[in-house]
Parts: structure tokens; C-alpha cells; sequence
């Protein structure tokens, strides 16, 4: 109805955030192909009847490589084709968030997707405390990363105003940060590893959605407490506009970074550091 040209919708949007309790079973369950699961086909047929780009972040079972458990965004072009999947890089192992009992970190890189209304990448979650991430979407082209996410606000909430906007800034490219909103109860108790008590719940995932831009504007957020869709009309005019302006893309020094984490990750690493 609003005319909307790209929908991203909420990490694993299709199930609870069910990877704080350790279970396998159900939540394996809703693990489908990224490719030819019933909510891929469900989207293809909404997005080319809206002519709409959607993004739709799953929890993917990779059934040509042992079924394999994959956080993955699915990209679908307007057209209704599969244009193809991102997977979440970082995974965390913090408090309740130690997802690595369902999935590792991902092997697609930062990939870009040409689409019709501009080049969008897919930085989920736990990606955008990496800086480093945020670049290589970037330097590949993305004009618009979004960054879809469940997180809760004793963790990150004092975070998450900073830094999709500050990644933003950094590198002359929209950033859409989105968070699932409310509290998910769990019938069986677990913990965090932390020496506190066993809980049914992760906490409260904040929502607070928003889009930042590259000059540093920012529009509101969306509800704490309330389910919500922000609608956001980009000018994609300003990515070039704010690099010709700043420049990071030229005066940053890619090529000694590269060669300096090079060294960094040799197992006989020597930090530069000069003492008397």
C-alpha cells in the first residue's frame, strides 16, 4: 500500500528466538532451504506481485552439504527470482547468545546484490559490533546494508543507537538496523553460564528500528514494546554526494591495513610496540 521497492524483515523472522535454550528439538524444525523452502516460494510470489525486493532472513538447512544449519538472509528480486543468500559471519558466544549450538559463522562473504532499486548487502546481527564487516560490504559496492538482528536490551541496548549509524557515517552507505520487539517465554528453564539463576526468558528484545544515512541523519526508531514497520525513502544520490565530500574510501590506507593484519594473524605475531 505505501509503495515499498525492499522489505527486510527481523533475523529468523519466521520462528522464536529459540537459540538461548540449547534445544535442538522443535526449533531445528523451522530450518528450510534457503532456495526452495516454503518460505522462500511464499515470498518470490509476494515480491514479484508487489514488484518488491525482500530480504527474508531464515534459519536454512543446507540439505546438498549434510543439512548442514546455516543463519542465512535470502535475497528475492523483484522479478520473484531467488537473486541469492547472505550468511551471518560473526556469531556470538556472550550470555544467552551462544548460537554456535545450532550454526557456525558463515562461508558466503559480503556479498552484494544488484537489484532494481540499488546494490544491498546483509550484515545480520551480531555483525555490526565488527567494524571490519561493515567495510567489506562497503568496499564491494553496497549502497544500502541492512542489518537484521534480535537483541535484547541489558546486552546492547546502550549500543545499538551507535553503531549502524556510525557505520553509516564511516562508509558513505545507508544502514538499516532492525531488532524483533516483545519477550519469549520458553517452557523449559535454562541458563546463561554466568552463575545466575535459570530463566524462561532471553529478556526483552527492544525493537527500536532505524535507518541511518550517510551524512549521519538518522529517522526515529520504532516502538520498544510494539510490533511496527518504518518506511524510509532513501536518496541513494547521497552515497556518492557524502564520499565526494569526505573522501574515506581515498584517504583510508586499505594496503597497509591488509598487510599489517596479515602479520596479525601469523601464529608468530609481534605486536608493534617500541619500549624504552
Amino acid at each position: 500500500m505505501c509503495d515499498v521497492n525492499i522489505v527486510c524483515f527481523q533475523e529468523a523472522w519466521t520462528m522464536p528466538f529459540a537459540f538461548c535454550t540449547r534445544e535442538r528439538l522443535p526449533w531445528t524444525e523451522f530450518a528450510e532451504s534457503a532456495e526452495n523452502g516454503i518460505t522462500t516460494k511464499f515470498c518470490q510470489e509476494i515480491a514479484k506481485k508487489y514488484n518488491m525486493v525482500i530480504v527474508s532472513p531464515i534459519l536454512e538447512r543446507d540439505e546438498l552439504h549434510g543439512e548442514t544449519l546455516w543463519n542465512t538472509a535470502v535475497v528475492i528480486s523483484n522479478t520473484g527470482a531467488v537473486l541469492g543468500k547472505s550468511r551471518k559471519n560473526h556469531i556470538p558466544r556472550i550470555g544467552d547468545f551462544n548460537e554456535s549450538t545450532y550454526y557456525m559463522e558463515g562461508n558466503t562473504g559480503h556479498t552484494v546484490f544488484q537489484t532494481a532499486f540499488g546494490r544491498i548487502a546483509v550484515n545480520i546481527c551480531y555483525g555490526r559490533h565488527h567494524p571490519l564487516n561493515w567495510l567489506m560490504y562497503s568496499l564491494n559496492g553496497a549502497e544500502i546494508i541492512f542489518n537484521p538482528s534480535a537483541t535484547v536490551g541489558e546486552l546492547s541496548e546502550s549500543l545499538w543507537p551507535i553503531e549502524a549509524r556510525n557505520a553509516a557515517i564511516a562508509n558513505h552507505c545507508f544502514t538499516c538496523a532492525i531488532n524483533r520487539v516483545g519477550t519469549e517465554h520458553f517452557d523449559n528453564e535454562f541458563t546463561s553460564g554466568d552463575g545466575k539463576k535459570a530463566h524462561h526468558d532471553f529478556g526483552h528484545f527492544y525493537g527500536s528500528s532505524y535507518v541511518a544515512a550517510p551524512d549521519g541523519s538518522r529517522t526515529p526508531g520504532l516502538s520498544r514494546v510494539c510490533d511496527g514497520l518504518l518506511i524510509s525513502e532513501l536518496d541513494l544520490n547521497l552515497c556518492r554526494q557524502t564520499n565526494d565530500k569526505w573522501n574515506f574510501k581515498m584517504t583510508g590506507r586499505y594496503e597497509m591495513y591488509a598487510a599489517e593484519l596479515d602479520r596479525a594473524v601469523a601464529p608468530d605475531f609481534q605486536p608493534n610496540i617500541v619500549r624504552e
